[in-house]
């Protein structure tokens, strides 16, 4: 009598009471192989890539797209009537390479490291109306979602007192249970909101990176409506990742108050900064895989790969690869996590990743030892967490100290 092993269903629940480690079903797979099949929403079933070597080398494989367009792309979601808009993390070489060079420089570490004095400025401002308020407080509403979007404000040249509108309408464009037609709505609003700002900016342009667009609009390097698609990209990735880390991470360090102390008490700045790195490895914000589509038969790990099959890459396990992360289940400060893919490999690696590590850097250093006592004002149980999304987080954290 034969016997048949079901795919299981991808994205994989979470563990009840262990929100930051990744999914056991998704562990499990890991520990049977590099490769398996799993089941989508859509009955489809791509390779689930769960090691952290067969992901580095996949994901700088020019033989794999992450074209959303291409047959056999492994969408998280129904894709709304006329395509994403999302711009060129959707895209492949040349077009993706010519316009994210549009968009490098205000990224480069350089140029981000001369930001650190505006960023300081900005927590330590919002830690003071913290303290003058009253207790408890909602950490994410007051603190986490306002440090990223003031500073994205600022590099791109958009008004923060809009933070209301574009922050609904990124929630629901990155809510994997939004209908078709509500994330569509979402992105055009943004896409209307950036493209006035545009205009804006043509006729008045700043010192700021929509200016700078606006720059190469005016030379015809660039459509206006590309320019805005660029700029939503840029005003969601910009504040959504961070915010979901400063909020999460925070979370994470409560519950580790042996960790915690280790980054409140240190005077080096190294530490401060693998602290970072840890947590990245650890917590993952971006919990539902890469995703990516062959173009052309690959062989790896024993295994073939055929063009137009699709990949996820679940970042969340292979920066829980024994192999690469020894005890990866524990947080460590004080360990060498510099290799994780939290924000990727290879050409589309993450190009704002400069500026998130050092709002992390900021956030960790400071709220810590400005508020030394701070403490989670709930059960941990209670935490509402970010299951329903391509996000990770929570929706809220109530502290006190």
């Amino acid at each position: 009598m034969t016997s048949t092993v079901e795919t299981p269903e991808f994205p994989m629940p979470r563990a009840a009471g262990c929100p930051f480690d990744p999914p056991p079903a998704a562990r499990a797979l890991q520990e049977q192989a590099p490769l398996a099949r799993v089941r989508l929403w859509d009955g489809s079933t791509p390779w689930l890539v769960t090691r952290y070597a067969e992901q580095r080398a996949l994901l700088a494989d020019p033989r794999v797209s992450a074209d959303i367009t291409r047959p056999g792309y492994p969408s998280p979601a129904p894709l709304p009537k006329g395509g994403t808009g999302i711009s060129f993390i959707l895209m492949d070489n040349p077009e993706h390479a010519r316009l994210r060079k549009m968009v490098t420089a205000p990224f480069t570490i350089r140029r981000v490291a001369a930001m650190r004095p505006a960023v300081q400025e900005i927590v330590d401002d919002l830690i003071d109306e913290l303290l003058a308020g009253p207790k408890p407080v909602d950490l994410v509403e007051a603190f986490a979602l306002p440090v990223p979007s003031l500073v994205i404000c600022e590099l791109l040249g958009v008004p923060y007192a809009d933070h209301d509108f574009f922050q609904e309408n990124s929630k629901v464009i990155i809510r994997r249970d939004a209908k078709p037609e509500e994330r569509a709505a979402g992105h055009q609003a943004l896409v209307g909101y950036l493209d006035r700002l545009m205009g804006e900016k043509l006729a008045a342009p700043a010192d700021d990176l929509l200016s700078g667009l606006a720059v190469r609009v005016h030379a015809g390097e660039l459509t206006r409506t590309e320019a805005a698609q660029m700029g939503v990209l840029l005003l969601i990735a910009g504040h959504e990742t961070t915010a979901n880390m400063i909020a999460l991470g925070t979370l994470a360090l409560l519950e580790h108050p042996d960790q915690l102390a280790r980054l409140r008490d240190t005077d080096d700045p190294a530490l401060v900064a693998s602290a970072v790195e840890e947590l990245l490895r650890y917590l993952n914000i971006t919990h539902n895989g890469r995703r990516r589509v062959a173009i052309e038969d690959i062989e790896i790990a024993g295994q073939t790969i055929r063009a137009g099959e699709g990949l996820i890459l679940a970042n969340d396990i292979a920066n829980r690869d024994p192999a690469v992360f020894p005890d990866g289940d524990s947080l460590d400060l004080g360990r060498d996590a510099h290799r994780h893919v939290a924000f990727g490999f290879g050409v589309h690696q993450c190009l704002g990743q400069p500026l998130a590590r050092l709002e992390l850097q900021v956030v960790y250093r400071t709220l810590y030892r400005r508020i030394p006592t701070l403490a989670l004002a709930t059960d941990l149980e209670k935490v509402p967490f970010k299951h329903d999304g391509s996000v990770y987080g929570v929706y809220e954290l109530p502290v006190t100290w």
